[in-house]
């Protein structure tokens, strides 16, 4: 038996925005925008190079999904965005204007920081360590 994760959902205020904040700050991969309704689209993004799992931003649509908006965890790390070259990526961040949280911190296992994006999830930005990446 095999599984995978498809798509991890992120609930957004706003589709195009959204859209804008991870194709033009994080260079993500717009892989799918249709439109199913007058009020839903089908809005996939993927980090550049990655084709297992995409996300899916997802329109708030009552009061209660509003109130998710940002903060998806309660407040921990939300997501893990991997990266071959961490001085690159975090100077992107940098770059574009992207709140840095924490770090950058050298850990045994890798370098981190937490970044937040436009709706202020925590991600956590990852180079591992060499030993690592060999496995």
């Amino acid at each position: 038996m095999k599984q995978r994760i498809g798509h991890i959902t992120i609930v957004v205020e706003d589709y195009d925005k959204a859209i804008e904040f991870y194709t033009k700050k994080l260079h993500f991969t717009l892989v799918e925008d249709s439109i199913l309704s007058e009020t839903k689209r089908w809005v996939l993004v993927a980090p550049m190079g990655s084709s297992d799992c995409c996300l899916l931003l997802a329109k708030a649509a009552n009061d209660e999904q509003h109130t998710r908006i940002g903060n998806q965890t309660g407040g921990r790390v939300f997501l893990f965005l991997y990266t071959d070259n961490f001085k690159r990526d975090y100077q992107n961040l940098q770059d574009q204007g992207i709140t840095i949280v924490s770090g950058p911190v050298i850990e045994t296992w890798g370098t981190v920081a937490v970044f937040e994006d436009l709706y202020g999830n925590l991600w956590d930005l990852i180079e591992p360590s060499a030993e690592l990446k060999k496995t």
